[in-house]
């Protein structure tokens, strides 16, 4: 335990500037999203174009493909979150549970993305990137594609997706050398549980 707590020290010493203004805005971002706030998307794409230099820096292509996919979606989603009824009061979009059909599209999203992502990354650590974990990444990412898509719909089941790309990163990151980042999918893992149990309350009010 004793080496593990100082090989996080020593890397959160290692930090640099660009991890720690990632890591802060992620959290920022992750704060907003269960509040239903919609500074989660500017605060969000500081956080993921800051992460697609650290990923493929670190040889996490899975993940640098992830942080432009959230780039991406994260645009989208600023958009489905501001659209307003005729009332122009009243948001279009509201806190809902997933169908059993709606399960079973994420299901299958979840499935081919990892399917693709665990393909391409196996071929990159034979061809040039050695230091890739495909398996792990794959996972971390495809979970990580799935939650955001349903973020953007603010579905209540995209935390559940989030708790387990947390779970996964956690060690994954701190393998790379992102101690940081580690200490940071640690906090994200809390407040995607209370994120979880904050949309389960809202989409439940009559």
């Amino acid at each position: 335990m004793t080496t593990i707590l100082q090989s996080i020290y020593d890397g959160l010493m290692q930090t640099g500037w660009v991890e720690a203004v990632a890591v802060i805005m992620g959290i920022v971002s992750v704060w907003y999203s269960r509040k239903e706030n919609i500074l989660v998307y500017p605060t969000g794409l500081i956080n993921t174009t800051f992460y697609i230099y650290l990923s493929y820096k670190g040889h996490l292509l899975g993940e640098a493909s992830v942080n432009l996919y959230y780039t991406i979606m994260s645009i989208y989603g600023w958009y489905l979150w501001t659209r307003k009824k005729e009332d122009h009061i009243t948001l279009t979009l509201q806190i809902t549970n997933s169908s059993k059909r709606e399960w079973t599209q994420q299901l299958t999203f979840f499935a081919l993305f990892y399917i693709v992502i665990y393909g391409a990354l196996t071929y990159a650590k034979t061809a040039f990137a050695p230091e890739a974990i495909p398996w792990a990444d794959a996972f971390a990412s495809a979970t990580a594609y799935t939650g955001m898509w349903l973020m953007a719909k603010k579905k209540v089941e995209s935390w559940i997706w989030w708790i387990l790309t947390n779970i996964a990163s956690i060690p994954l990151y701190f393998i790379k050398g992102y101690a940081f980042t580690s200490v940071q999918f640690i906090i994200l893992l809390i407040l995607a549980i209370a994120g979880y149990i904050s949309w389960k309350q809202k989409a439940n009010k009559p």
